[in-house]
Formats: structure tokens, sequence, C-alpha cells
């Protein structure tokens, strides 16, 4: 039976929200619908004020174009100020119910735990896993905070404990009912006394201890961060994100922007001993930046993603983006899990929301997290000869839709509207692109330039002169003294 206690705690209704993007239509009716629901979103999660009349008759206001504008910066959106069909779409998609902030946040007045060690009882559980799973779904999940701060989660099996854990369906006792399958997936309270800090989960969705339906251990991860006193955050790929996202959970590493955001409230472990959770030497973790600033440091493969860069290799990937501060290093696979590592080339079509990534003769496309189907499909079916086993590079012109392919001394132009190589290809690189060498390690486009890596240093090229405008060092995309 759940306590009842003083509803004057924020709640936080976490919300299923798939990582998988889907393709949105290019075009799509802004008509009333669809505006009424936008004011609807917008004051709930962006504070909009309508008071003075419907949305439909303001759509070209300042206020709410100021607000579109920044729900669109949130989401990685391209930043325009007009609903359009990509907007809408986030808007429509399952949410948490509570408003969007930016990187990490504590609530209104930073509640936290005014003690260390913390009690939390299970009152419940599924019946879609073992008990012994939920148990070590619940206690992983304690694990990735108590690693990165002083707080240590003791479990109780009877009476009241800070933290309570239950499954309930529909109406549950406290005035948050859940929505059946789909949608809501769980919410937690901030700390405090009575309700706080509870943590409770939709039984009518299906929990596991893998990624076959919603994985326990990542929903529960996540609504601990609220009972610790965290809000949402908008780095994509953070725990506290306020999206679901299927990933690789048996070396789950909480990434830097949530370690500062409950270090900001508890403060770093106050052991000596480096915890369970310390990459060994030769891990990443996702502040690094001591390879990159190596000055012979090398990339395997880069591309631009939603308006971010993404230098990979080996096993690991650099995130530049232009909505947070700061540089992301992560696993692949935390990204990806059903995909390899080591890219070897890669090249993004804006426009179309898809992402190419080449290693040995396969390839693989990607929006968003989600990996299209049909793939890996071998490289030849797009009209290399047979004698080709790798590509070195790639990138992707916007300008004349053309992906150009870069293989030993050579290169290939591909025609996106044809979809076929061009005629008169291979051509040397030396020839068409001089001053950058025989060869190409990695390549993307930006802002209307080409930027060409070769070893430890890379090169500007006006795409249509195709002539090199400025060489640099390879990382001087990076913060580095």
């Amino acid at each position: 039976m759940l306590k009842m206690k003083s509803l004057s705690f924020q709640i936080l209704l976490c919300v299923a929200f798939s990582y998988a993007f889907p393709a949105f239509p290019e075009t799509e009716k802004k008509n009333e619908e669809d505006m009424q629901f936008a004011e609807k979103y917008l004051e709930k999660y962006y504070k909009l004020k309508t008071e003075a009349e419907p949305i439909f008759k303001m759509k070209n206001s300042k206020a709410i174009t100021d607000k579109i504008r920044e729900m669109q910066e949130f989401f990685g959106l391209k930043v325009t100020g007009e609903l359009d069909s990509k907007t809408l779409e986030v808007m429509k998609q399952s949410r948490c119910g509570i408003p969007d902030v930016g990187q990490f946040r504590t609530f209104p007045g930073s509640p936290r735990w005014t003690k260390t060690d913390l009690k939390y009882r299970i009152l419940n559980y599924t019946p879609d896993m073992e008990p012994a799973d939920v148990n070590e779904a619940i206690e992983k999940a304690w694990n990735v905070w108590s690693s990165v701060t002083p707080l240590k989660f003791t479990r109780v099996y009877e009476g009241d404990a800070d933290i309570m854990i239950s499954f309930a369906a529909g109406f549950h006792g406290d005035f948050f009912s859940f929505d059946g399958v789909g949608g809501t997936l769980a919410h937690a309270y901030a700390p405090g006394e009575g309700i706080g800090g509870d943590a409770h989960f939709d039984e009518d969705e299906y929990w596991t201890k893998d990624l076959k339906g919603f994985n326990l251990f990542l929903v529960a991860a996540h609504e601990f961060g609220h009972s610790l006193g965290l809000q949402h955050s908008n780095v994509l790929g953070s725990l506290m994100y306020p999206s679901y996202l299927q990933t690789e959970t048996r070396n789950y590493r909480l990434p830097q922007d949530d370690v500062e955001g409950i270090q900001t409230l508890y403060g770093p472990p106050t052991s000596t001993e480096p915890p369970a959770s310390t990459p060994s030497k030769g891990t990443p973790t996702e502040t690094s930046t001591t390879g990159i600033c190596d000055p012979h440091v090398t990339f395997d493969a880069i591309t631009t993603l939603r308006g971010e860069i993404i230098f990979f290799k080996d096993r690991f990937m650099w995130r530049k983006s232009p909505y947070f501060p700061g540089i992301e290093h992560d696993l692949i696979s935390s990204f990806w899990p059903a995909l390899p590592s080591g890219f070897q080339a890669a090249y993004e079509i804006d426009k179309k929301d898809q992402v190419f990534l080449f290693k040995g003769n396969q390839y693989w496309v990607i929006s968003g997290y989600s990996v299209h189907p049909g793939f890996p499909r071998n490289i030849h079916t797009l009209g290399f000869p047979r004698y080709i086993k790798k590509i070195d590079a790639a990138v992707y012109d916007e300008n004349t839709k053309k992906a150009y392919f870069f293989v030993d001394d050579k290169y290939w132009s591909y025609d996106e509207v044809t979809k076929s190589m061009e005629k008169g290809y291979p051509r040397r690189i030396s020839v068409d692109f001089p001053r950058i060498g025989n060869q190409v390690d990695a390549a993307f486009q930006e802002k209307g330039h080409f930027y060409f890596f070769h070893g430890s240093k890379q090169y500007e090229i006006d795409t249509k002169s195709k002539k090199v405008i400025r060489e640099m060092k390879s990382n001087s995309w990076f913060d580095c003294k």
C-alpha cells in the first residue's frame, strides 16, 4: 500500500519517448487544430502566455515565434520560429510532463536530501520480470548515482523508507493516474518529507531486463535522478534527457552532464578510492579531451548530425554541438547499440535526415538514433567496382547533391538524384583538390566549405573552386590549450 503524503512536492511525469527519430513529412499544413495544439504545448512546457487571444490568431506574433524558437533550440531542430512539420511532429511525441530546461538543472529551490545514507523500499513487483531481476535493476540504478556522489542507498523490507518504489496501473493514490500502454512510463517526486523522493512505475508497460520492452534499469536510473533533485536536461544522450533511450546497459556509465548536475547537489565521492565504475586506462569519460588535444590526433570518420559534428575514432565518438557547451565523449555503442564500431567514412544528407556510415565493404543508414531497416548493405550496390574493399572518407555536397567517396589516391562521385556513380570517375585527388596530398582520412561539409583531414592536418576547401582556403590542425574544432 502506497504511503499517503503531502502533494505539495513537484511531480515528474516521465513519458515514453523513443530515441528512434521517425522520418518526418517535408510539408504539413499548419491548420487551426495544429496551432491550438501548439498553444497548449508551449503553454505547458515553455510558459507561453496566451490569455489575450488564441494562438491561431496570433501565430505570427513575437510571443509564439520566440517560444517556438526556444523549443526548437532545446530539441536540436532547425531554429526558424515557424511551426514547420518537424517541429510539430516533435511536439506530438509522447514526453515528460514537466517544462524543458537547458543542460542539467535542479528543482526550484534546489531541494536535496540533507543526509547521505538513504533507504529505499520496493513495495511490489511487476509480473513482467523475475523479482531477482527487478531487485538487480533497482540496485544497479542506485549505483549509477552512488558511484559519483557521497550518497549510499540501503534497501529495507518493511516500514517507511526515504524512497518508496512501486508498480501501479491507472489511478494509484497520488492523483496522477497512469495512462495505460504507451505514454507515461513512470514518475517521481523531488526530495522532501512524505511523498518526496517516491518513484512509481506504470504496470501497464512491459518491463524487461534487456531492450525488448522498456528497460527497467534505464527508466529507474532516470527516475531516481528526479528522486535526488534533478530536473531534465537538454543534452542529447544524458540520462536526464526527457526521452527514453534504448542503449546497452552492461557497461553503463553516467554521462558527464548528469555527473555535473548531481555533484552540484551532493558533491563528489568522499572515498579516496575510485568508484567501481571508474573507467580504466584507455576507456573514455564523457568530458575527456586528452585524446583530441594531442597535436598528432587523427580521426577515422567525421560527419554532421542534426546540427552537431561527430568525430569517430575506434570505439569512440566526440560530439561538438551548438546546443550545449563543451565536448561530449561517448562510446559509439551508447548511441547505436546495434552498430559496430570503427567506422571508416560517414556523411549526412541533412534534408533527408539521413546519415551514412561505412565500415569495410558495408554501410548503414541512420536517422538520429534509428537504424534504417534493410542494412547493412554492400558498398558495391552503390556502383563501386568489386576490387574496392573499403572507403577511406566520404562527404556530401548539399549544393550539387553528390557524395564524394575517397579511396587511396582517387575519388568517386555519386549522384544522389539518379542514385548512380557519375561517369568519368574515379579521378585523382591531387588533381582536383590540389595542396591536400594524395589521400583523405575523413571529411565533412559545414557552412559551405569542405573540411578534409589527413593525418594531424585538415584543409578548409571552397566547395565550388575546390581550392584550399586554409590549413589547420585536425583538432582545431576543440578548445585545446
